[in-house]
């Protein structure tokens, strides 16, 4: 049986193609050039390091992998057992020790979902306290949908009812 030599080698990733098969370029520190190599990754993350990032390559014979990567000008500190994904604009998904969860988007933050729900007792955290009692003493009318406010009803067809905000606030939400 012919004896396989493993090499492994850092290097610095140049340029990552998406595919079907993610291929990369990459240089070794000793200078050695990595054209049009295979890159695998993790199933269920994806990930897209900008050139000058850097990797772990295994070859045998001159068959090469890149199976890591990692950019250390945009890695963020975690404490023991925390778990992050992010990029170097700032955005951030992070688990972090005691339970919480840390979702920041520098611009925006999209959940695109036909259903979304939010734990017990969460509305009343995403509104302020001024809101639910504006809605909690004005009064509609149904009909026509015009706000009475808290004065004077507005007079008009249909029943005039009182809008309490646990009444009509779900910590269920439906998506547009």
């Amino acid at each position: 049986m012919k004896f396989l030599k493993t090499i492994i080698r850092r290097v610095v990733i140049s340029a990552l193609r998406e595919g079907v098969i993610k291929r990369c370029d990459a240089s070794g520190i000793a200078g050695e050039q990595f054209l049009d190599r295979e890159s695998f990754q993790h199933y269920g993350v994806a990930s897209s390091p900008l050139p000058g990032g850097e990797g772990i390559m295994i070859g045998i014979g001159n068959v090469f992998y890149l199976i890591a990567e990692d950019d250390r000008r945009y890695r963020i500190s975690l404490a023991n057992g925390e778990v992050a994904l992010y990029t170097d604009e700032g955005d951030k998904i992070h688990l972090q020790r005691g339970k919480i969860i840390e979702i920041k988007g520098q611009s925006k933050v999209i959940v695109n979902s036909p259903d979304v729900e939010l734990g017990n007792g969460t509305l009343r955290r995403l509104i302020d306290e001024r809101f639910i009692t504006l809605i909690n003493e004005m009064t509609w009318n149904v009909t026509n949908a015009v706000p009475a406010g808290p004065g004077p009803v507005i007079a008009g067809p249909g029943p005039v009812v009182l809008v309490v905000l646990a009444d009509v606030a779900t910590t269920k939400t439906q998506a547009s």
